[in-house]
Formats: C-alpha cells, structure tokens, sequence
C-alpha cells in the first residue's frame, strides 16, 4: 500500500474517532444522530432538543480541542526528536511545561482581574513563561557551545526545568490556598473548552504543518547529524533556533489552555515511523493525524471511565502512555 493511501486511511480513522468521541458520554447518541446534527449546523438548519445542544455546545469543542492539542504536540515533538537526534526529546525536554506551569501558577496566585479578560490571563502568562524558558535555554546553550550541539541543549534544559520547578515548588507551598487549582491546572483538562481557543489552536496547527512540511528535506538532513548536516551547506544553527521556536510556538499555545499533558509527544512520532518510515514529508502529517486521535481517546477515557467522575487527562495519557512506550522501547531492543 502506498504512503498516500496510508494517508488517506488515517485521515478517514481520525473523522471516524472524532464522531466517535463526539457520541459517547453520559446521554449516549448514535453515530447517525452525530453526523446528522453536525450536518445540520453545517447547512443552517436550526434542530430543537437537549441532543444538538450537548452536541454542539459541550462535545463538538472538547473534542475538536482535544484532537487539535494532541496534534500540535506530536508535530511539536516529532521535530524535536528528529532535531535533537534523541528519540526520548520533546518540547518538554527543554522546559516548556515547567515554564508554562510556573507562568500559570503565578497568575492563579496572583489573581489579577482585568476587564473581564481573567480568563485568559493564566492560559498567556503560561504560554509567554514557557517561551522564555526556550529562550534562556537557546542563550544558555550558545553561550556554552556556539555549535549548540544536541547534547548541551537537552542538558540545559533539564537543568533550566529543573530549576523552574524547584521554584513552582516553592510557589505553591507559599500558596495553600491555590495548591489545588495549580495541581489540577497541571494535570490538564478539555472540559472548559471553547470554540474561539479552537479557532486561534487550529490557526497555529495549520501554520506548523504548512511550515514543517515545506522544510521536511531540511528535517530529513538534520536527523543524520550537525555535521554531515552541515556538509550539505545548511545552516544548523539557524535551523534549529527556527525549528524550535515554532515547536514552543505549537506546544506552549497548546498547555497553556488544557494544561500539562505528556507522551503523546513522545509515543506518536514512534508509532507513524514504523509505518511511514522516516521521511518527514509523511511523518509531519502523519503524527498530528495519530497524536489527535490518541488525544481523544485519552479524554474519552478521562471522562467516561469513572463516569460522572472525571480524571484528569494528563494522568490517563500517563497511566497509558509511559507503559506503552516502554513496551516499544523494549520491543525494539539493543541497536
């Protein structure tokens, strides 16, 4: 079967997913009654009822935010791992969820109220602190090693994470009275999605992958090395201060609504080579296409399992996830 055609059968699994998603929950709809009243609402056609309320109000956006996020953090961490040369690198490897979760552990604390715009204001603060975490490790990792070799680079932002926790520790002991909404807003969550996130979300997914797919040689050179990288006159260095930005770009817009959420990053670009091999033409597409649909799988068990109970997302795609990586890291074996 040719790659296109994978393609194509994995873009049909995704539609079938999403309405799968969009159907389950506490009032169970019918695959048909989905599809009907999302056409519906597509045509103009207003439908009375409790169903195309819980539909298009409460599912349809958690589900297209869930599928979205996961997407843009397996792009996100695709490019890492293929920039890097590790196949353990994700954003977070550099320390953007520390930066997010302490940009937004200071606004909860903080509380500033602002024109009615309080609600966004956790969500930017964790966006902007995870930037400038990427920022510090970029200038820490320059002025170490002016190549900025994979290796410094991982190493400073572990060590740079590692700090920023250190003090999100030392936040929320000082802060008893918000150490619940810093930990739950830490474990991510879907339910408080809406369509204008999804919007903005879905912009900057399609920026990524348009920009991701027109430099795929260039991410297919990077993955042999620095220096035979360099050999064929592309400028690494350049690169991947640009490959990386845009990776903090995705994934930092992506937690700083839905919170801290892992492995998908690190399990999806795993799982689209060993189908579509290594070439990044096909990988990009690929992994945003396999990380939405873990993604939404991961809320549909958040929400559901311990129904009407919720458990928060990020420990599913933990409990799940970590698991589940081993077992292809294991399967693997020695090199």
């Amino acid at each position: 079967m040719s790659k296109g055609m994978k393609l194509s059968g994995l873009m049909v699994i995704a539609i079938v997913v999403i309405v799968i998603g969009i159907s389950i929950g506490s009032a169970s709809a019918s695959f048909a009654d989905v599809c009907q009243v999302i056409m519906n609402q597509l045509m103009g056609r207003s439908e009375a009822g409790i169903m195309p309320t819980i539909i298009l109000d409460v599912r349809l956006p958690r589900v297209l935010m869930s599928f979205i996020v996961g997407a843009m953090i397996a792009v996100s961490g695709t490019v890492m791992q293929s920039l890097l040369n590790n196949p353990l690198a994700s954003p977070y490897t550099l320390g953007i969820s520390s930066g997010a979760s302490f940009g937004a552990a200071l606004m909860l604390t903080i509380g500033v109220p602002l024109l009615g715009l309080s609600s966004y204001l956790v969500p930017v603060n964790g966006f902007v602190f995870g930037c400038l975490t990427v920022l510090i490790v970029l200038l820490f990792a320059k002025k170490t090693a002016h190549q900025m070799d994979n290796q410094t680079i991982i190493l400073v932002g572990m060590i740079v994470g590692l700090f920023i926790n250190a003090l999100l520790t030392l936040l929320s002991v000082f802060s008893d009275d918000y150490l619940k909404a810093i930990v739950y807003w830490q474990l991510g969550s879907f339910a408080s999605s809406h369509y204008a996130q999804i919007l903005w979300l879905a912009l900057l997914l399609v920026l990524g992958l348009v920009v991701f797919i027109r430099f795929s040689r260039e991410l297919d050179i990077l993955t042999l090395g620095d220096e035979q990288a360099m050999t064929t006159g592309l400028e690494t260095q350049k690169l991947k201060v640009f490959f990386i930005g845009l990776c903090c770009l995705l994934t930092g817009s992506a937690i700083s609504f839905v919170g801290i959420i892992g492995f998908v990053d690190l399990v999806a670009p795993h799982l689209v080579r060993k189908v579509f091999g290594h070439h990044h033409r096909w990988v990009i597409p690929s992994s945003a296409l396999v990380g939405g649909i873990l993604m939404v799988f991961a809320d549909l068990i958040s929400r559901t399992i311990i129904a009407p109970r919720e458990i928060p997302v990020g420990a599913v795609t933990a409990l799940i996830g970590s698991p589940f990586f081993a077992y292809l890291f294991l399967k693997k074996g020695p090199d």
